[in-house]
Formats: structure tokens, C-alpha cells, sequence
């Protein structure tokens, strides 16, 4: 995507998104909306509660009052964790169809009012879950959770999928963000050094960080990297959002201790 305020493919790739998860969710049995998942206390239809929550809330749609103590659970951490819990704890006892119908409801009505917002507007100041930036980032930010949350019950379920497209090359490109925090502060790479993190597919990327003063991404050059790690693209997100792989086919070279290292940090969201 060119720029934050590109609201057009912004818009028509969160919105393909949602089509995609409709069409994944429309095909699974009761057992299957009930499976577990790998999020703590999360099942399949845990994971759509979460999602239309959000959605119902950038909708304007009240938050449910539920009479649970969510920050009581043992995987809520933060306002946000409690916030995904009311919806998941109201919505529990929903029915597969009924939860389906709901999802299909959110996202038309958030389609509809992505369409009408202004380019003003989607380029305003607005809270996101990464701080305070923009409307458009919050909804790039929005794209990376949908389609993360899409792997995780496709996880669940052992349907493996849409690991190439729009969706997930925009993912990668919200979680590539990270790499300058998670190489430079976390990984204590030192100065003057470059991390290559190789991604050989189903999305191709070569993301290169510097550390000059401050880790940051920068083009890629032909000389050789300090360190670096070569992976596919759908465990690279995987391991990014803190979700469990065992065994991860991961080729380290160069500085291989400093490449373990950047392995080792780069979950920076759950």
C-alpha cells in the first residue's frame, strides 16, 4: 500500500478480508465453532466474538454488560484484553448461525460507512491499538488482526489458507513496523550492524534493519548482512503475534547468536 491514507485499498482489502473470514466461517460445522484454539480460553466462535465486538465498536454499538468480572480471567492483562472479553463472555452461548449472522451484520454496516467517510476523515487523528496516529492506521491495524484471527481458526482447524493476497501482504507490512524495536531494543543488536530477515514466501520479502544510532528499516543492499534469518512469511506472522510453532523451520546464518536473538523477540502482540 502507497500511504496511510490510501483509503480506497485500505478499505477494499479489510473488506475482502471480512469476505474471506465470511466464506471461512460459513463452511464450518457446530463442533468446529466450537473447537479450541491456540489464544488462551479462546474457541473458534470466541475468536468471531472478538472480531465483531471491534468491529460493533468502531460501529458505535454499546459494549455488553455481562456481570463478569473479565479482569479476573487469567489472560486478560490489559483495558484492551477486558474489552475483547465482554464481547467474548456475552456472545458464549450463541448459536454458530446466529453468531454468523451477526458477523455478516457488523461488517456490511462497516463496509457501508468505510465507503462513505471522506479522505479527511480517514486520514484524521484517531486512537488506535498502537497509540495514538490515524483512522487509516487503526483500519491497516485492523486488517493484520482480522487476518491473523482468520490463521488462527484456519490453525485450529487444520484448513491451511490465504496465506498470499492483499490481506496478508498488508499484515506483513503493519508487522514489518516492529522490526526496528524488535532488533534494536530487544534483540540489542549493536551499532553499525544490519539484520536480513528473508521471507521466501507465500509473500517475498527482504526486510532489512540498520542499527545507526536507532534500528530502522532501509532498502536492500547487496552486501551481507551482520545476521540473518530465512523464513516463510506465514510463520514470520505467526511468530510475530506470539502464536505457538514447534519446531519452526527458521535458517539462521551470519551472526547466528544475534539472529537467535531477533528470532527469540519477535513477538510483539498476542
Amino acid at each position: 500500500m502507497s500511504g496511510e491514507t490510501d483509503k480506497k485499498q485500505v478499505t477494499a482489502t479489510l473488506v475482502g478480508e471480512w469476505a474471506a473470514l465470511d466464506a471461512l466461517l460459513g463452511g464450518l460445522s457446530a463442533e468446529q465453532w466450537a473447537a479450541p484454539t491456540c489464544l488462551p480460553g479462546w474457541r473458534v466462535t470466541d475468536v468471531v466474538a472478538h472480531l465483531i465486538g471491534t468491529e460493533a465498536m468502531l460501529a458505535g454499538d454499546p459494549t455488553p454488560e455481562t456481570g463478569v468480572d473479565v479482569r479476573a480471567l487469567p489472560h486478560v492483562r490489559n483495558d484492551i484484553g477486558a474489552f475483547n472479553e465482554q464481547w467474548v463472555t456475552a456472545l458464549r452461548y450463541e448459536e454458530p448461525a446466529a453468531m454468523l449472522a451477526r458477523f455478516r451484520d457488523v461488517t456490511v454496516r462497516r463496509t457501508a460507512a468505510l465507503e462513505a467517510m471522506s479522505e479527511e476523515e480517514f486520514a484524521a487523528p484517531s486512537w488506535t491499538p498502537a497509540g495514538q496516529a490515524t483512522y487509516a492506521r487503526f483500519m491497516r491495524i485492523r486488517v493484520y488482526d482480522c487476518w491473523m484471527h482468520e490463521q488462527d481458526i484456519r490453525a485450529a482447524l487444520d484448513i491451511p489458507g490465504h496465506e498470499a493476497g492483499p490481506a496478508p501482504e498488508a499484515a506483513l507490512e503493519e508487522a514489518s513496523h516492529a522490526l526496528g524495536l524488535i532488533v534494536g531494543k530487544r534483540a540489542a543488536a549493536p551499532d553499525g550492524s544490519t539484520v536480513l530477515v528473508d521471507l521466501v514466501g507465500p509473500v517475498h520479502r527482504a526486510l532489512t534493519v540498520k542499527v545507526d544510532g536507532r534500528a530502522h528499516l532501509v532498502p536492500a543492499t547487496d552486501d551481507p548482512p551482520t545476521a540473518a534469518l530465512r523464513l516463510t512469511s506465514s510463520l514470520f506472522l505467526r511468530l510475530c503475534g506470539g502464536r505457538p510453532a514447534p519446531d519452526p523451520a527458521v535458517d539462521l546464518s551470519g551472526d547466528r547468536e544475534l539472529a537467535r536473538r531477533v528470532l527469540d523477540e519477535l513477538a510483539f502482540t498476542i
